[in-house]
């Protein structure tokens, strides 16, 4: 089977200071080939591309803010995002989006952020990283004032198919996580799998978040780590009538294509 690539994973949490390479390790072993570590902050963003530095080929970054922290971007620090964006180690701008579950900044400085960042997106012919909960109505209302298609990923989509049908319209890839496997919560996601083309389907753990209920044993922490991401994935090839290695094949192609990840025979070997 080839390996996955997990589009989306926070390996610059506090939650991964005591053993963060024995997790990549962890990853590599258990088939996971590269992974785009979240830039979701400004400290996140120099994290996250100083772990790809470390492991060229192997780890990648994104450089942005999330919605949580719209309240710190300023011309100071979209300066530092716009630099660090045009490193060769960064493959798509953001966490960036809309977040009205927690508010945690004003909808305004949300906005504002969000918009800034499409722009810078397109200033450095980068794709996007794309938030949404609980804002979808604006969210797509600021997407659609930026221009369609775009290149980018509906990051952790865990809506309904007329959102899906949204962002899928918009030129959008769509990013599924280990939500699919809550049967509390993400039931609803196991019909929707066979509505996205194989070519816009990525496979991600969003960790430390959304550990995959299903797992069994259940690891004595709640911490996600990137190793649940074939769990994650052979959950989505059953709900798309697909094998495992069918699945991996697609997604990982479609990761390189979208973020210009280089293929196996080029990083093989490397840390």
């Amino acid at each position: 089977m080839q390996g996955l690539i997990d589009i989306g994973a926070n390996l610059a949490h506090d939650s991964f200071e005591q053993d963060r390479d024995a997790a990549i390790q962890r990853a590599f072993a258990a088939g996971v080939q590269q992974i785009v570590v979240t830039g979701s902050s400004l400290q996140s963003t120099h994290d996250a591309i100083g772990l790809a530095r470390r492991f060229p080929g192997r780890l990648f970054a994104t450089a942005g803010m999330h919605p949580h922290h719209a309240s710190d971007w300023n011309a100071s620090v979209a300066q530092e995002i716009s630099r660090a964006a045009r490193e060769s180690w960064v493959v798509a701008i953001g966490e960036c989006g809309l977040d009205y579950y927690r508010d945690l900044a004003p909808r305004p400085a949300q906005r504002a952020a969000f918009e800034a960042q499409l722009g810078l997106a397109c200033s450095v012919n980068k794709p996007v990283f794309l938030h949404q909960r609980d804002a979808h109505d604006d969210f797509l209302a600021v997407l659609e004032a930026a221009g369609a298609p775009l290149r980018g990923v509906a990051h952790c989509f865990t809506g309904d198919y007329a959102q899906l049908r949204a962002y899928l319209d918009l030129g959008l890839h769509i990013g599924i996580t280990g939500w699919i496997c809550d049967e509390r919560r993400g039931s609803h996601l196991v019909s929707l799998m066979r509505e996205i083309p194989a070519e816009r389907l990525l496979v991600e753990t969003d960790a430390p978040y959304l550990l995959p209920r299903d797992l069994r044993p259940q690891p004595p922490t709640r911490r996600n780590e990137p190793q649940w991401l074939p769990h994650i994935a052979a959950r989505i090839a059953a709900a798309r009538g697909e094998t495992l290695a069918m699945l991996s094949a697609s997604s990982t192609r479609a990761a390189q294509l979208l973020f210009g990840l280089p293929p196996a025979e080029a990083w093989e070997g490397s840390t």
